[in-house]
C-alpha cells in the first residue's frame, strides 16, 4: 500500500466533498481545510496505517479524529463572521467526512 498516495487521495476526496457542501464559503473553507490537513498530515498518515493493518479499530480511529476538533481553527471562515455554532457544525462535518473517506478507502466494501 502506497501511504503517500493514500494521504493525497484522502485530501482530494475530503476537499471535494466538504467544499461542495459549503459552496458559499468555498475559498475560505478550502484555505482552512488545506491548513488542517497539512498540520494533521503525520497523525492522519499514522492512523491510516494503523487502521489498515488492523492495529486500530474503527471506533478508535473515529475517537482520534474527533480529538482533532480542538486543533481545527477555521481562521479564514471566522473572518467571514460566521457563528460559532455553524463553525462547530462545519468542524464536525469535516471530521465525519474524513472518517468516512478513510473507511471507504481502506474498507471499500462497507
Amino acid at each position: 500500500m502506497d501511504h503517500n498516495k493514500l494521504i493525497e487521495e484522502l485530501k482530494s476526496k475530503s476537499k471535494a466533498i466538504i467544499i461542495n457542501s459549503y459552496k458559499s464559503n468555498k475559498s475560505e473553507l478550502e484555505k482552512d481545510l488545506n491548513t488542517f490537513l497539512e498540520t494533521s498530515k503525520e497523525k492522519l498518515e499514522r492512523w491510516m496505517i494503523l487502521f489498515s493493518t488492523g492495529d486500530l479499530t474503527e471506533e478508535e480511529l473515529e475517537w482520534l479524529l474527533k480529538s482533532q476538533l480542538d486543533l481545527m481553527t477555521l481562521q479564514a471562515l471566522q473572518t467571514t463572521g460566521i457563528s460559532k455554532i455553524k463553525l462547530n457544525a462545519i468542524k464536525n462535518n469535516i471530521i465525519k467526512t474524513i472518517f468516512k473517506v478513510i473507511i471507504d478507502m481502506i474498507i471499500p466494501s462497507i
